[in-house]
């Protein structure tokens, strides 16, 4: 069996999905663990299956309703076999080693959940995409390094959350803290699923040796649009209810509270201020509505744990002021 599963959700991606495929080709990665590749199709009606096809060693789990991310990602996942799952944008391109630099990052640390990789800008190579993300007690996250040279992100570092973009993952961590959460869709499920490791007591790490190129918003065309910022706005509220004890929902209420209207205030310059409004109340029915998954159990039995997870958050007010 081997070592690693390479998981790569598409939808519509023919303009990339070739390119990606090609740069995970054995005699391109020259990676000695052995590994799998999986396509899960979600949905699409461009000729993106027909391209997979084209691959013998490639397998096609081809989905028959566009589900999202976060469903799309836990059919590979739960096809998979693999001790690690690597989950791989269709619009990257991976430098060679980057299969095996992230498995060498991870395999000998048993609570390591996930570990990230440098993601490049796709018209400048030298630039970080993401060098994983960060989350504070503002109720922001950002990807750390974007658009920031890469040889200041040269570093191992442990971080909040892997940008599933490009990241490995320790697969029997899935089976004791759940999957992706498919009520994201998209946005911030990478957010979640590391912050639900954290409560478990793992951790999240960073590797500059593992090198892909990122084009970025291929699926909804833009950094800013109506359809990421109500997305992103609803599942900010929802990551909150999810993750955060109710006593860390006050200590950080007044934090919050200015991020939001920080955040209303930008969109709304931007001329997106009604879908990040709407984006919250849908967050808020997320939350509380009828089929959202429940919020972490045994906060009380987690109490230290929770103490330094709130002093991280804290922390991070800083660095992501920084990064902004």
């Amino acid at each position: 069996m081997n070592k690693v599963t390479v998981v790569i959700p598409n939808y519509n991606g023919e303009k990339f999905l070739k390119g990606c495929l090609d740069t995970l080709a054995p005699s391109y990665q020259g990676a000695s663990a052995g590994y799998d590749i999986i396509v899960v199709d979600d949905a699409s009606t461009d000729s993106s299956r027909e391209i997979v096809k084209g691959y013998p060693d490639v397998r096609l789990i081809a989905l028959e309703q566009n589900s999202g991310f976060s469903a799309a990602v836990n059919a590979g996942i739960k096809a998979s076999q693999s001790p690690y799952v690597l989950l791989l944008n269709n619009d990257t391109k991976a430098k060679p080693g980057f299969v095996q630099s992230l498995y060498n990052a991870i395999k000998d640390d048993r609570k390591c959940f996930s570990v990230s990789a440098s993601m490049r800008m796709w018209d400048d190579e030298r630039l970080i995409d993401s060098a994983g993300d960060i989350y504070c007690a503002l109720g922001w996250s950002r990807s750390l390094g974007k658009g920031r040279s890469a040889a200041r992100y040269g570093t191992k570092r442990r971080i909040f959350s892997s940008c599933a973009g490009a990241a490995i993952y320790r697969r029997e961590v899935f089976e004791k803290i759940g999957y992706f959460d498919p009520l994201h869709f998209m946005y911030l499920e990478d957010l979640d699923i590391c912050w639900r490791a954290m409560l478990a007591g793992y951790h999240s790490a960073y590797d500059p040796g593992a090198v892909v190129v990122h084009y970025g918003s291929a699926s909804t065309g833009s950094r800013y649009n109506s359809r990421k910022v109500l997305y992103s706005a609803a599942n900010n509220i929802y990551v909150i209810y999810k993750n955060m004890s109710l006593l860390q929902i006050l200590i950080n209420l007044p934090f919050l509270a200015a991020g939001f209207i920080v955040k209303a205030l930008f969109f709304f310059r931007k001329g997106l201020g009604r879908e990040y409004l709407k984006g919250l109340g849908e967050g808020f029915a997320k939350s509380f509505g009828k089929g959202s998954h429940k919020r972490f159990k045994g906060f009380t039995k987690i109490i230290p744990r929770l103490a330094v997870i709130e002093l991280i958050l804290l922390k991070n007010i800083f660095s992501v002021l920084k990064e902004t």
